[in-house]
């Protein structure tokens, strides 16, 4: 791989880890509801989840899919009732153990490097990454340096989420206030659902 190639790559990485989707605001929630020590978990599982996503599509489970497009909508509408599931969580998770709620518990790594497999996003980013900055000379091997790097620039970017969540604790004290931001980290998670339900032909 190219040093500009690499540098492509990673800029893309980057780009796609740290703008907003379902990982991003639930880790935005979790910062909020349980602080930056507690959600370490759910940030690393992200980003080994998908960096086994990256790893599988570049070695062969994107050509299933494109043998069998109905995949695409088991895929698809499975991913959408899971994001909905946790969007009722989201919205009815009050306050976390340390602040009134003992049933309150953040995603664990298995939860989220498993969530990363039904996320409609980390399918985009995967299928991107590997059909736009992968080389075939040596292609099984760049399949998992990309992976790896994927893995590396992902884990700190959505870090910068739950850091943001956590700083954001002190203002929200109030059960009242930390109920609406819930309701509007939920509201934003469903509204990550849109190329869903619209089909634009997203994967």
């Amino acid at each position: 791989m190219s040093t500009e190639l690499l540098l492509a790559f990673i800029a893309f990485a980057f780009v796609t880890s740290v703008t907003p989707g379902p990982n991003n605001m639930m880790l935005l929630a979790s910062g909020v509801n349980f602080g930056v020590r507690r959600s370490i978990p759910h940030m690393l599982g992200i980003s080994l989840g998908f960096m086994l996503l990256v790893a599988a599509v570049g070695l062969g489970l994107g050509q299933v899919f494109q043998r069998l497009p109905v995949l695409h909508d088991v895929l698809r509408y499975v991913g959408a009732a899971y994001l909905l599931y946790l969007a009722w969580k989201i919205a009815h998770s009050g306050a976390p153990q340390s602040r009134g709620n003992p049933e309150a518990k953040p995603f664990t790594f298995i939860q989220a490097a498993a969530f990363q497999w039904v996320n409609p996003k980390a399918w985009i980013m995967a299928i991107g990454a590997i059909t736009t900055y992968t080389p075939q000379d040596g292609f099984f091997s760049n399949v998992l340096l990309i992976a790896a790097l994927f893995a590396l620039v992902n884990c700190p970017s959505v870090g910068l989420w739950t850091v943001a969540g956590s700083m954001l604790r002190k203002w929200l004290d109030n059960p009242r206030a930390l109920r609406a931001f819930n309701i509007g980290m939920a509201l934003l998670l469903v509204a990550s659902l849109y190329p869903i339900i619209v089909d634009t032909g997203m994967f």
